[in-house]
């Protein structure tokens, strides 16, 4: 019991570790911008310019950059013009009555009613709040304040510079993590429809399990396209990348709308084997074409493709797969029923992926067959 208790909390220790390093991996980009965006604010402000202890340059510089790519604009200007009003007032009044309990008092309060007075940002006024704490507590040099002023404008300039400049990567991960939820569609489809052919029960609650274990994957989708369409407002160079990464963001509802639909055919087929329900094998079938056609929009998301260039090829099978369904037999099982439905629902929603519009991609679906058909030979 001891030893397994241990090589549990070793898996464990190994996993957060990892976590952490793939945390780490991801801001690597913002670790380095922020650090470059300093030692440029301060070699202006100190080795050009000739000011002595520039500390408000690579400070403004830096707190400007700790932020996503959408709020960095935004950010950029109320920092730096929060901190060049904290750092102004804070020295104006270190020079006409000094410093003390009662001037850090007044300091401060006049910072937040000038910040508040000019932006409702919170941002603003606490940098104001907070710089003129700085001048006042560790810096009371009277004389200063037009300098300091200038390091300030300084690191936000040199922020907003930074900020336009920002790599490839966060583009090209919209159209990764979506790849990454259409493996995972095609995944549940082909083992929902085992589940179906095995009538497996146990299986079925296994697949069920990782079936709704699947939200984390659509918000990541979901923070991945804010962040490509956030770095497109800030970066002004990445402006070819537009129609890519607006409809790759477009992509985010269909495949949302796919996955939930897989988990609901998943839940009915795992009930459908716990209950013994018999379900037409033409139904499975459906399962793994609909899962044989993610298969290539997968592939072609994973290699970088426009979506405006996804295969037609699987928008061919996935009609195809459509016309089946106004063909097989039905069954007298409510499982199996909603089964169908789902299986429908999910090949509208990935007609939807590739292009098709809601109503387009549905009325492009046959009817079912009334009940008591026979359905196909297959042929």
């Amino acid at each position: 019991m001891a030893f397994t208790a241990s090589r549990v909390s070793r898996e464990q220790v190994r996993s957060d570790v990892r976590r952490r390093l793939a945390r780490l991996r991801s801001k690597r980009w913002h670790v380095l911008q922020a650090a470059g965006a300093a030692g440029v604010a301060w070699f202006i402000a100190a080795g050009l310019l000739g000011h002595v202890q520039p500390v408000f340059a690579p400070i403004a510089a830096v707190v400007s950059l700790g932020t996503s790519y959408g709020q960095r604009l935004r950010r950029v200007t109320e920092v730096t013009i929060g901190v060049a009003l904290g750092v102004f007032l804070g020295d104006i009044v270190v020079q006409i009555i000094g410093e003390g309990a009662w001037q850090m008092t007044l300091v401060v309060a006049m910072a937040m009613v000038v910040g508040i007075f000019i932006s409702s940002g919170q941002v603003f006024r606490n940098q104001a709040a907070v710089q003129s704490i700085f001048v006042m507590g560790l810096l009371p040099t009277p004389g200063a304040a037009f300098t300091r002023w200038t390091d300030a404008l300084i690191g936000g300039a040199v922020a907003l510079v930074a900020a336009s400049i920002v790599p490839a990567a966060p583009l090209r991960r919209p159209g990764e993590q979506a790849a990454v939820v259409a493996k995972k569609i095609a995944s549940l489809l082909r083992a929902g429809g085992q589940v179906m052919l095995d009538a497996d029960a146990v299986y079925g609650l296994k697949v069920l399990a990782d079936a709704r274990a699947t939200d984390p994957l659509i918000r990541e989708l979901q923070d991945a396209a804010e962040e490509g369409m956030s770095v497109l407002t800030s970066s002004p160079f990445r402006f070819r990348h537009r129609s890519h990464v607006h409809r790759v963001a477009e992509l985010v509802e269909p495949l949302d709308r796919a996955l939930r639909s897989t988990r609901v055919m998943v839940r009915r087929a795992a009930v459908s084997a716990y209950r013994g329900d018999i379900v037409p094998e033409e139904y499975y079938r459906l399962a793994f074409g609909i899962a044989d056609a993610v298969d290539v929009v997968e592939a072609e998301l994973a290699a970088g493709r426009s979506p405006d260039g996804l295969s037609e090829e699987a928008r061919a099978v996935l009609l195809h797969i459509g016309e089946q369904t106004g063909l097989v037999q039905r069954s007298d099982s409510l499982n199996a029923e909603v089964i169908l439905v789902q299986l429908r629902s999910i090949i509208v929603d990935l007609l939807g992926v590739t292009g098709m519009g809601q109503f387009e991609a549905t009325d492009a679906l046959p009817p079912l067959p009334p009940r008591g058909s026979e359905g196909s030979d297959g042929s």
